[in-house]
């Protein structure tokens, strides 16, 4: 008679765990746009009102704790085009969570020196964050061009490449409105003839 190996169940993590996990990625996120990649550690667990134990269990390295802190914030991104089709007309959505890519572009930009400081860089970081953010605009501006209100020929990419071509030609401060002001160029631009 052969014997099962016996799986462990997979537990889900503690409430106050969750909470605790969160509070880290909130506080760090904060602490690397405004101070760098070097900030303190042991600061980011005292300002997210954990032990710095608490912090080194749920991020293990620097890295760990820079990775997990853009990968939130892509989830976030991600959510929020599934929240804005719910709760939006499909037009509505797709601006509204473009606008919200520019946030997120503004964001990148700010912590990129926290994201350079990866061991290999942040190419990899940001390879796996096309998925997430691809499938985003994909299911919005499908959902558009099914209720007829936008192009059947439009390439969901084509306006993710006009936004970060905004982003990388900036040449002040004021390239958020430009590229705010572009999303409605890009949407009226994509309304059927």
């Amino acid at each position: 008679m052969t014997r099962k190996a016996v799986q462990p169940a997979v537990r889900k993590p503690r409430a106050d765990a969750q909470r605790n996990r969160q509070r880290i990625l909130e506080v760090a996120r904060e602490a690397f746009t405004r101070f760098g990649a070097e900030v303190s550690l042991d600061e980011i667990a005292r300002q997210a009102q954990v032990g710095a134990g608490t912090l080194y269990r749920h991020f293990p390295t620097r890295d760990a704790l820079i990775e997990a802190v853009y990968r939130s914030e892509v989830d976030k991104l991600a959510a929020s085009a599934r929240r804005f089709a719910e709760r939006m007309p499909p037009v509505e959505a797709l601006r509204a969570w473009m606008l919200l890519f520019v946030d997120h572009i503004a964001a990148k930009q700010i912590i990129a020196p926290a994201l350079n400081s990866l061991v290999g860089g942040p190419a990899r970081l940001y390879e796996s964050s096309h998925g997430p953010i691809r499938a985003a605009i994909e299911g919005l501006v499908q959902r558009a061009t099914q209720s007829g209100e936008m192009r059947g020929d439009l390439d969901p990419f084509d306006l993710l490449r006009a936004l970060i071509g905004v982003s990388h030609i900036a040449t002040g401060p004021d390239w958020q409105q430009s590229a705010r002001r572009l999303v409605d160029i890009l949407i009226a631009g994509s309304r059927p003839a």
